[in-house]
């Protein structure tokens, strides 16, 4: 025994006690997977979140919008009618679309709901080539046509769809849109970098014109660029836009809004490992006293050893060996759970699966770090039993 023992020997001796007590070890080392499994998951759902947005973030980069200031009454004023053929014939600008905003008309599935429940839906006056401008895709039904200049027809936001109970369009389906009555041809999928669109029922400028009266231009114009020319093209817009100088004009870009999704998700990640690190601590206290009690129980076995020649490093090594493998089981069972938890939720909310390899790392580096310290004080109390003291309880 003075000599020490060999690997092999060392775990399989510190596999005893968590194999005669095989309930409570699974337990303790349920907590430590729990962990576990939560700060994997935490980082793979957040990075495959993450991917998607990247992924989006590459091809809505290059989308401009341009719209015009507010009025004193808190208003949007139409841009001019010349806006949109003005900044189409600029060189780098690939696609462009418009929309219109149609002022206090509601947005109704019937007329037994009164017009003030809006539930935050508007009307647009949209163009055909919306879709490819936004880089849109129909879920339901087809997107406006040519002869939606001359009936009336809408395309519903997906917000604003699931807002008017509309899942399907198997059956003609109608909305009210103030008075009049429209036939729902299509629903959109979300569209993230236009929320706006989301939550409009989208008709054409000819029934805009013909129903509501409306000739203003614009409210709203988006456009492509050519990717490495997004920053001349926008500096440009006011002036084309507005040739005379009159009137402010804005100038976004929606992809903004990603890399603020991008920059929000990153703090809510930081909050959840603070929660899985909590969750790690607790499980580190269960290891602790479930060691101290297998010291308790274990005296006996304790002095025999040292009877038979086992030094306080042998007593110490086994018990934090032990602890170590303990955590070790757990993390690795955590791990599992984290990755089967990533993909789940990443199919489920059509993300791609990325789950950073230093996650994986982590878990397990923390569920072993973990059982060696709640492994430390056990042993060391293990390791100062005199052997004359614990032979009394054999």
């Amino acid at each position: 025994m003075s000599a020490g023992l060999r690997p092999a020997d060392a775990i399989a001796l510190a596999t005893v006690g968590l194999r005669t007590r095989r309930a409570r070890s699974a337990l303790t080392a349920l907590g430590i997977a729990i962990a576990v499994a939560a700060v994997v998951a935490v980082l793979g759902i957040a990075q495959s979140a993450k991917a998607d947005l990247i992924a989006q973030l590459g091809e809505q980069g290059n989308l401009l919008t341009v719209a015009s200031g507010e009025s004193v009454n808190g208003r949007g004023v139409p841009l001019p009618l010349s806006a949109e053929p003005m900044i189409a014939r600029i060189p780098p600008v690939r696609t462009v679309t418009a929309v219109g905003t149609l002022e206090n008309v509601a947005v109704r599935r019937s007329r037994a709901i009164p017009e003030v429940q809006t539930g935050g839906m508007n009307i647009l006056a949209a163009e055909p080539s919306l879709p490819a401008t936004l880089s849109a895709t129909v879920l339901l039904g087809h997107y406006l046509d040519a002869t939606a200049e001359h009936y009336p027809v809408t395309v519903l936001g997906f917000e604003a769809a699931k807002i008017l109970g509309i899942g399907s369009l198997r059956t003609p389906t109608q909305i009210l849109l103030g008075s009049h009555w429209f036939t729902v041809a299509g629903v959109l999928a979300p569209v993230a970098v236009a929320p706006e669109v989301d939550l409009a029922a989208l008709i054409s400028f000819g029934q805009a014109a013909d129903v509501f009266g409306r000739t203003a231009g614009p409210s709203r114009i988006y456009l492509r660029a050519d990717p490495d020319q997004v920053a001349a093209v926008a500096s440009v817009l006011t002036a084309t836009t507005v040739p005379g100088g009159q009137g402010e004009v804005q100038v976004r870009r929606p992809s903004d809004l990603l890399v603020a999704r991008i920059a929000a998700k990153g703090a809510f990640v930081g909050l959840f490992l603070g929660l899985g690190g909590i969750a790690l601590l607790i499980a580190g206290v269960g290891i602790a006293n479930i060691m101290v009690i297998s010291v308790l129980e274990r005296r006996g076995e304790i002095g025999l050893r040292r009877a038979l020649g086992a030094r306080r490093r042998h007593i110490a090594g086994q018990f934090m060996l032990e602890s170590t493998l303990l955590a070790a089981a757990g993390g690795l069972l955590g791990v599992v759970l984290g990755v089967l938890a990533t993909v789940v939720a990443a199919r489920l909310g059509g993300n791609p699966v990325a789950i950073p390899p230093a996650a994986l790392a982590a878990g397990l580096g923390a569920a072993l770090v973990v059982g060696a310290l709640a492994g430390l004080y056990p042993a060391v109390r293990a390791a100062r039993l005199a052997p004359v003291e614990a032979l009394r309880t054999l």
